[in-house]
C-alpha cells in the first residue's frame, strides 16, 4: 500500500489506524510499487519514476538485451499497415513461434506507467495483434531496441510549482494506410508534471487536417473535464483549464458556432467543446508547433525534435539536467531569438547564435551555467544537431 500527504502527522495516523485493524509492515519511504522505481532528491525537490527492473526483464524474455540500440521508438523505413492475405500464408510459420500479443502487452504496461515516449509505437504495433506477420514483429523489436537504449530514463517530477492543470492536443492527418484515419495526441500536465497522456487512432476519417485536430481537440477536453473534477474530489479545484492546440483554424472552429460550409458534416458530439469553451471551464490557446509536447504523440519525429519533445515531457535519465518546465521553456524561446545546438562541439553544451544581441547572450549564458535550459530547434540540419531558432511565435 502506497500512503502520501503532506503532512507526516496524518501518515502516522492513518497508520495506527490500519494496524489496528490488519497486521502490517512499514517499509519505510517508497522505493517500489506495481513494477515502477521510485527515487528522490529531497534537496532539489525532484521525484523520478521508472520501470528499468521490469523492462529489463521484458528484453531478456524476449532475447533483446544484447540488441543494437536505436535512437527513435518506431523506424520510419517500416511498413506498419495491415498484412494482405498473401502475406499472412508467407508468414505463418515464421508467426507460430513469435509471441507478438505477449510482447505488446508487456510495451503497454510500460506506456502506461512512466513512459509516454512509448505512446505512439505501442499503438501502431497494437493494431495488429489479431493478425500480425513478420514486419509487424520487427516494428515490436525495434521498440525493444529502443527500449534497451533508454533503460535510464524516468519520468520526473518537480515540486514547488503552481499546482495548475494544462493540456496540449495535436493530431496528424490521414496516416493509417488502411481506412486512413487519424492520430490524435494529448499530454495534461500539473504543475509542469506530466500526469496523463494519450495516443490514440481518431473513430471517423476526417475530411482535412482541421477536422482531425478539431477531433483530436474535443478529446482533450474530454479529458480536462474529467482531471479537473478528479483534482476537485481532491481538494484542489482548478478554475479555466488552458488547453494549447498548434492549428489555428481548429482554435476558430471551436470558439464560432457560425455555419461552415467546409465542416457542416462534423458530427454534433464534437461540437460540445463549444459549449464548455462559452461556460469558461477550459480555454483554448495557440502555441508552436515546435513547443507543443503532444506532437510526439501522433507521428514519428526526426531524432532532434524528438529529444526536444522528451525534454518538454521531463522524459530522463536522473543524472541529466533537469529542464524548465513547458510554459517556462516556451518563454525563454520567444525571448531568444536565435539559439544553437552543436552536439559535435567539444563541451557538447548549446551555443548562442553569433547573431544573438548582448541581452540574449547574457539571458543565454546565465540559463547554460544553471544548467535548466534545452533549446528548442526549428528546422533540422542533421541528425547531429545544429540548430538556429526562427521568428518569434513560430
Amino acid at each position: 500500500m502506497l500512503v502520501a500527504a503532506k503532512d507526516k502527522e496524518v501518515i502516522s495516523e492513518l497508520k495506527q489506524k490500519l494496524n489496528e485493524k490488519f497486521e502490517m509492515k512499514d517499509l519505510g519511504p517508497a522505493k517500489k510499487i506495481l513494477g515502477m522505481e521510485i527515487s528522490r532528491d529531497r534537496e532539489k525537490g525532484l521525484l523520478w519514476i521508472s520501470q528499468e527492473g521490469y523492462l529489463c526483464k521484458v528484453l531478456e524474455l524476449y532475447k533483446m538485451e544484447q540488441a543494437k540500440q536505436v535512437v527513435t521508438p518506431l523506424g520510419a523505413h517500416l511498413k506498419m499497415c495491415p498484412a494482405t492475405e498473401k502475406q499472412l500464408r508467407d508468414d505463418a510459420d515464421f508467426m507460430k513461434s513469435v509471441p507478438y500479443s505477449n510482447a505488446v502487452g508487456s510495451l503497454m504496461y510500460a506506456m502506461i506507467g512512466t513512459r509516454p515516449d512509448l505512446s505512439y509505437p505501442v499503438g501502431i504495433i497494437s493494431r495488429f495483434m489479431s493478425k500480425p506477420i513478420k514486419e509487424h514483429w520487427l516494428g515490436v523489436k525495434w521498440v525493444l531496441r529502443y527500449i534497451k537504449g533508454t533503460l535510464k530514463n524516468k519520468l520526473c517530477y518537480r515540486k514547488g510549482s503552481e499546482f495548475i492543470l494544462k493540456g496540449y492536443c495535436d493530431s496528424d492527418y490521414a496516416t493509417d494506410m488502411d481506412k486512413r484515419r487519424s492520430i490524435s495526441g494529448m499530454v495534461f500536465t500539473l504543475g509542469g508534471n506530466t500526469i496523463s497522456w494519450r495516443s490514440a487512432l481518431q473513430k471517423v476519417v476526417a475530411l482535412s487536417t482541421t477536422e482531425a485536430e478539431y477531433m483530436s481537440l474535443t478529446e482533450a477536453v474530454k479529458e480536462a473535464i474529467w482531471l479537473k473534477g478528479l483534482l476537485k474530489d481532491f481538494g484542489y479545484e482548478q478554475k479555466s483549464v488552458e488547453i494549447f492546440c498548434d492549428a489555428q483554424s481548429a482554435i476558430d472552429l471551436s470558439k464560432n458556432n457560425v455555419h461552415h460550409e467546409r465542416t457542416k458534416h462534423v458530427d454534433v458530439k464534437y461540437h460540445k467543446i463549444r459549449e464548455v469553451i462559452a461556460d469558461g471551464i477550459v480555454e483554448v490557446l495557440k502555441i508552436s508547433t515546435l513547443c507543443n509536447p503532444a506532437d510526439i504523440f501522433t507521428k514519428i519525429l526526426p531524432v532532434s525534435k524528438f529529444q526536444a519533445a522528451l525534454n518538454l515531457l521531463r522524459v530522463k535519465s536522473e543524472g541529466s539536467f533537469v529542464v524548465l518546465s513547458i510554459e517556462d521553456q516556451v518563454k525563454i524561446r520567444l525571448t531568444h531569438k536565435a539559439w544553437r545546438r552543436s552536439n559535435a562541439s567539444s563541451s557538447n553544451q548549446p551555443r548562442i547564435s553569433v547573431s544573438a544581441g548582448p541581452q540574449t547572450r547574457s539571458c543565454f549564458a546565465a540559463a547554460i551555467k544553471q544548467k535548466q535550459v534545452c533549446p528548442i530547434p526549428t528546422q533540422d540540419k542533421d541528425e547531429c544537431g545544429s540548430f538556429v531558432e526562427g521568428a518569434d511565435g513560430d
